[in-house]
């Protein structure tokens, strides 16, 4: 049985500044029809940066989908046809102030598959050498230095919610020990 499903018909229900949300008719496996609600992404990077031996660059953000302020990587969108190699670098200096000399992907995986094409490559910065920061204008971050021991114990306690750096920070953990 295929389990793909072909579109019919799409309409674009709204297009902002980040996303687009697009309802789509599509054909399902058993013959019948039916719709889909997806967002359209850019897709996206997300840098796990360690300037120190067992030390990782976390920042604090508010993110007002959440309601909350969140501990992540450094991380943001692709801007139109950039690489994301390329954009994992501008991400890292613009959030953290740091230049990465050592630069290796470590996953790449979609968000949120179920409502969104978002695709998000992780990387793995070493051998930093530290800048300015130059964040956007509507972006107010904190970024702190973080053991391996606040590390294990803030995913202990699930003080880290968000996926992106919880895959980063896992894997990071996996390759110390």
């Amino acid at each position: 049985m295929s389990f793909e499903e072909p579109t019919i018909a799409e309409e674009t229900i709204f297009t902002g500044r980040v996303v687009q949300l697009k309802k789509l008719t599509v054909g399902l496996p058993n013959g019948k029809t039916s719709t889909r609600e997806v967002i359209i992404h850019p897709g996206a990077v997300a840098v796990l940066a360690e300037p120190e031996e067992n030390h990782v660059l976390l920042v604090q953000q508010y993110r007002k989908a959440c309601e909350r302020v969140l501990w992540e990587i450094p991380a943001g969108k692709l801007e139109a046809n950039e690489a994301p190699d390329d954009a994992a670098k501008r991400e890292l200096a613009e959030e953290t102030g740091y230049a990465a000399a050592r630069l290796q992907k470590i996953h790449t995986f979609f968000t949120s598959p179920g409502f969104a094409n978002e695709v998000l490559h992780v990387y793995y910065a070493a051998d930093l050498e530290q800048g300015e920061l130059n964040l956007d204008e509507d972006e107010f971050v904190e970024t702190t230095l973080v053991s391996r021991e606040q590390v294990e114990s803030m995913l202990t306690s699930g003080e880290i919610a968000d996926a992106k750096t919880l895959v980063a920070l896992l894997w990071w953990l996996g390759t110390k020990s």
